[in-house]
């Protein structure tokens, strides 16, 4: 009864070998990109603000005469 039914034909390996290297190439690859992190906030930014006195420094009131 099965003597009309023909099997898929072999594959020649360098063929598969081939196809195979195509795909690879052309499969798209996730890429990696790291962000560089900042070191710390701009110097220029904040410089000469009145926040960025130490505490202390900022209770002190010239005008109380102390």
């Amino acid at each position: 009864m099965t003597e009309g039914i023909a099997g898929p034909e072999p594959i020649d390996p360098v063929v598969l070998a081939v196809i195979s290297a195509a795909v690879d190439q052309v499969w798209p690859r996730p890429t990696v990109v790291m962000a560089e992190s900042p070191t710390g906030p701009p110097v220029w930014r904040f410089s000469g603000r009145w926040w960025v006195k130490p505490a202390n420094t900022r209770r002190d009131r010239p005008w109380t005469g102390g």
